[in-house]
């Protein structure tokens, strides 16, 4: 099945937002829309949207005219096994002691790193996101302060690349639990794929609604990368689940937002002992008053 782009760009972010939700109205629909600020330091953004069927030209004129923004360029893109080329074109991620990997790079394994199997095609959370790469740093910051915990969660696993992580080097069992049951197949899939099987307990929650969250706590350890307004909500819920002088990794943050962050964690007894940046996206490791 062909697939169709159309992409524009603009000089705001309030009118690529407002074209971004326009296009969704399209006839015939596109399966997908992308609101971005170019990265190149224009300042301009980009709105693009991918088809099954070629776009109307006259619907995407009209909505290039009302909102402001550049002709619209309609290309066809020739079918490609995607999968495939990320498996090609993703390379491995080295995060201190942690190597993440994809099985077509089994050979590059460092001698003495802790390798960590996360296929391309195996949802969010293969290490070559930002925040990501920045709790697999985190994690490892930790334990060269010398600090270990037998108690750790990772909220919003994903493909539990962390509490992968976690259990790799430390003692104990982490849960890493997601609100997304496809996430918790993954999860496990993961695990089996590591030869880990049985040693991260894996579950479908919200947050932290459910009896092996509670019957794990009080944790040393928490790991939350999700995004900013559920990390807001999260903050009474992780210090209550946290020992004191426990840890925490927040990620999931654009640099602009970590400040918010760190004000709602503050106000739970929090105190702030790492930041770090990797490209757009900040990662906290945060320290519970004993």
């Amino acid at each position: 099945m062909p697939t169709y782009t159309a992409y524009t760009t603009l000089t705001n972010k309030a009118d690529a937002e407002a074209l971004g939700e326009a296009m969704d109205r399209l006839m015939p629909e596109p399966y997908g829309i992308g609101v971005f600020e170019m990265e190149d330091g224009s300042g301009l953004w980009e709105v693009g949207g991918y088809f099954h069927e070629a776009p109307d030209p006259a619907g995407l004129a009209l909505l290039s005219v009302m909102n402001n923004a550049k002709p619209f360029v309609v290309s066809e893109l020739p079918e490609t096994d995607w999968v495939a080329k990320v498996r090609r074109d993703l390379a491995p991620v080295e995060a201190g002691r942690f190597f993440v990997y994809g099985s077509h790079d089994a050979d590059k394994i460092p001698h003495g790193a802790v390798p960590l199997l996360i296929e391309a095609a195996m949802a969010f959370g293969t290490g070559h996101h930002g925040t990501t790469l920045g709790c697999l740093k985190a994690l490892d910051r930790l334990d060269n302060e010398g600090f270990q915990t037998e108690r750790t969660a990772d909220i919003g696993c994903g493909t539990a690349v962390l509490a992968m992580g976690a259990a790799a080097i430390w003692p104990g069992k982490p849960v890493a639990s997601d609100i997304d049951p496809v996430a918790v197949d993954v999860a496990v899939a993961n695990l089996t794929a590591n030869g880990m099987e049985g040693s991260v307990t894996c579950i479908e929650a919200t947050g932290f609604d459910h009896p092996e969250l509670a019957a794990g706590a009080p944790y040393g350890l928490i790991f939350a990368n999700i995004l900013m307004a559920p990390l807001i909500g999260l903050a009474p819920d992780i210090a209550a689940h946290l020992e004191p002088g426990g840890y925490t990794i927040l990620s999931g943050l654009l640099n602009e937002q970590a400040p918010s962050v760190l004000e709602a964690y503050q106000a739970q007894g929090f105190k702030l002992h790492y930041s770090e940046q990797i490209r757009e996206w900040t990662t906290l490791t945060l320290q519970k008053a004993v």
